[in-house]
């Protein structure tokens, strides 16, 4: 498996997930993502939008001007676009392993996501002739908002299909209705030239969710196993995951994290 590892100081769980592969021995080989620009951003977001919150006059996602963050956010994207260049190229499966896109629209930012890396980088490969259709599996416990509202403001809904797990799902007894429609989803993007899987770890039932630690093992299965039978190339990233430990640490996250990436590195093998 490929990761594209971000240089981002705005968020310490990337560099943590990534250490944890290493250290098991997961084969992983990590890579430095080249920067979006200002102008790629704008291909979704509104251009004020993006040079304001770069140059500090907006609030990020974190609801602060931190120029740290600023400067990481070319990075944070660019890691998921890397990615997406990688599989497109070579076939198979690759991470991303970053956070804070889905909650980013059009014109704002909000619940930690500042710009919308999914959508940026459907965006770069749709206007390069890369892809004609990307598809979208969101399956982090919250609804990707800004997601929804990127597509309709860019009108994109003929070339991006999108699925948010979080708009319906929030039960415990909602479990198999999930897998099933997991299924008719991850079917649905057979028409796709790339899927793009938001592998959140939230939903997890310690963590304010409704999954336990197998099922979200299988949730990941069903859609690698899926992909790989139609020959659709993935990027996943880590997504949302909170729960801590008193002392700070997030070792029950990384687990569910290496579960994700256990199960792309079964399905697809170390090709990368």
């Amino acid at each position: 498996m490929v990761a594209w590892a971000p240089s981002s100081p705005s968020a310490a769980k990337p560099g943590q997930a990534v250490r944890d592969w290493k250290r098991k021995r997961l084969p992983v080989r990590v890579h430095a993502p080249d920067p979006v620009t200002v102008a790629q951003l704008s291909l979704v977001h509104e251009r004020q939008h993006v040079e304001d919150v770069l140059a500090c006059r907006k609030d990020n996602g974190l609801y602060d001007r931190s120029r740290g963050v600023a400067r990481s956010l070319m990075y944070t994207t660019g890691s998921m676009l890397s990615a997406a260049r990688h599989v497109l190229r070579h076939g198979g499966a690759a991470c991303a392993p970053c956070s804070g896109f889905h909650h980013a629209g059009f014109d704002f930012s909000e619940l930690y996501c500042t710009f919308n890396g999914l959508m940026v980088t459907a965006a770069v490969l749709q206007q390069e002739g890369l892809v004609r259709k990307v598809g979208i599996i969101d399956c982090d416990t919250h609804p990707g908002n800004g997601t929804d509202d990127i597509i309709e403001r860019i009108g994109a809904t003929s070339w991006v299909r999108h699925f948010t797990a979080g708009w319906e799902f929030t039960r415990e007894d909602q479990v198999p209705a999930f897998f099933e429609r997991l299924g008719q989803e991850v079917a649905a993007m057979a028409d796709c030239d790339i899927v793009l899987y938001q592998a959140g770890a939230d939903p997890h039932i310690n963590d304010g969710g409704w999954m336990t630690t197998d099922e979200m093992r299988l949730r990941d299965a069903l859609v690698f196993e899926g992909l790989h039978r139609r020959g659709i190339p993935v990027v996943w990233n880590l997504a949302g995951g909170y729960q801590q430990e008193l002392d700070g640490s997030i070792p029950k996250v990384l687990a569910l994290h290496e579960n994700t990436a256990r199960e792309c590195i079964r399905v697809f093998g170390q090709k990368g």
